[in-house]
């Protein structure tokens, strides 16, 4: 990928109408373009660190034994009547509107019911389960207010997995496997160190669920940590009452450090209800029809794009983790002097050719403007070609999160950038 090819461009200035850091900086670095409140497209920088995160997430779903699959956006609403949830009253975000026969429909906000609905019609005996399956979609949320940035939108890719098991025993093991899939998401994406379990109110899913809480000053939520009276760290969503979690982790919420998060996944645990609800069942190996334990698991994935901006960025700009940055390589060419031309192209179709991400700034610019847009974009290494390296027979690596600059070989510049 050639800079001079890129239909985006950074910017210095700081859009006017946008508050959120993750955001300014996404918009300044060209990752996102933001179309109204609430709304962002993504460009192709951008869209590459959607697809890094969705893919790792996708590698843990199916580590898990998840299936993919792709839902409708378009939701009937019968789908949603039986469990009550097509209400206003109950769910207060649908987007609604009608066919041009008269039918009403819903713009997708979540999948449980037309999951369940899709499911009845291949699982009906205990042979078939236990299923588990997921999808990555655009969910559309009528919020009343949107903010944060992509952290909190009207239109956002989520992660969402439901499960499906023959009782309380097997789901019980099949959501432990989840949160610790999860805990290796995070890891993974650069912001587990940081990220807590909690126990928290369901809202419009159900009575209770545990989020996964990461501790961001640019959250909307707050947590309460400390150390139970075995030494182990706990988490406490600041919703949850002392009389509903406390007495179990024998600690006082007045003893714990209340923090700024910012909730990048939650899983709900739906027993029987909503089988109940839909008439979801099975046969059992006796021939008795019993209800469908279910569980339901989120992860946002354009949120958790916008948590690991607000979580690692600097005064310089964006810092990804190697693991989702759009590129691992940003190339600069200082000059355009045939030797360091040569020398540029050279080493990009190198890199290239051995499946090393590069972005090239061929671009005729001042090496301070570069420069300046490497460290705005955050890609994890810099290297420079110029006539001054070509010179003392080595190339400069700057690496992006720790700033360190080396002069090393081309035989260890390879070696260093994993080709």
């Amino acid at each position: 990928m050639r800079s001079s090819q890129l239909f985006t461009k950074t910017t210095k200035n700081v859009p006017a109408d946008e508050t959120a850091r993750n955001a300014q900086l996404l918009i300044q670095a060209g990752y996102v373009y933001k179309v109204m409140a609430g709304v962002y497209a993504f460009t192709p920088l951008g869209l590459r660190v959607v697809e890094n995160i969705k893919q790792i997430v996708r590698e843990e779903m199916d580590a898990i034994s998840g299936q993919e699959l792709i839902m409708s956006s378009l939701q009937k609403r019968s789908t949603w009547e039986a469990t009550g949830r097509w209400d206003d009253d109950v769910v207060d975000i649908w987007f609604k509107s009608k066919l041009k026969d008269g039918t009403d429909v819903g713009f997708g906000w979540s999948h449980e019911e037309a999951i369940i609905e899709m499911l009845k019609q291949y699982l009906s005996s205990y042979k078939d389960l236990p299923i588990n399956v997921y999808q990555f979609q655009t969910k559309l949320r009528n919020e009343t207010r949107a903010k944060s940035g992509i952290m909190r939108g009207r239109e956002f890719v989520m992660k969402d997995m439901y499960s499906c098991n023959l009782d309380a025993e097997q789901h019980e093991k099949f959501y432990q496997a989840t949160i610790d899939a999860y805990m290796r998401i995070y890891d993974r994406l650069g912001i587990g160190e940081d990220t807590y379990v909690t126990f928290a109110s369901g809202g419009a899913f159900t009575k209770f669920s545990h989020e996964f809480q990461t501790v961001c000053d640019a959250g909307e939520d707050s947590i309460y940590l400390g150390k139970d009276k075995n030494g182990r760290t706990i988490a406490v969503n600041e919703e949850v009452g002392d009389d509903e979690t406390l007495a179990d982790l024998g600690v006082k919420r007045e003893d714990l450090k209340k923090v700024k998060s910012a909730e990048v996944g939650n899983i709900f645990n739906f027993g029987t209800q909503k089988s109940e609800d839909t008439d979801f069942t099975f046969t059992n190996e006796q021939g008795e029809k019993q209800f469908v334990h279910l569980g339901s698991y989120g992860i946002g994935i354009t949120r958790v794009m916008g948590v690991i901006v607000e979580k690692l960025a600097d005064d310089k700009g964006l810092v990804w983790p190697e693991a989702v940055a759009p590129v691992k390589v940003y190339l600069a060419r200082l000059g355009d002097t045939p030797d360091v031309t040569d020398l540029a192209d050279n080493i990009y179709d190198e890199l290239t050719s051995k499946k090393v991400a590069v972005l090239y700034d061929d671009r005729d610019v001042r090496a301070g403007e570069k420069f300046a847009d490497a460290d705005l974009l955050g890609i994890p290494y810099r290297v420079v070609i110029s006539s001054k390296t070509i010179e003392t027979g080595s190339f400069e690596v700057k690496a992006r999160a720790s700033g360190e600059t080396q002069l090393i070989s081309r035989q260890e510049l390879m070696r260093q950038l994993g080709a």
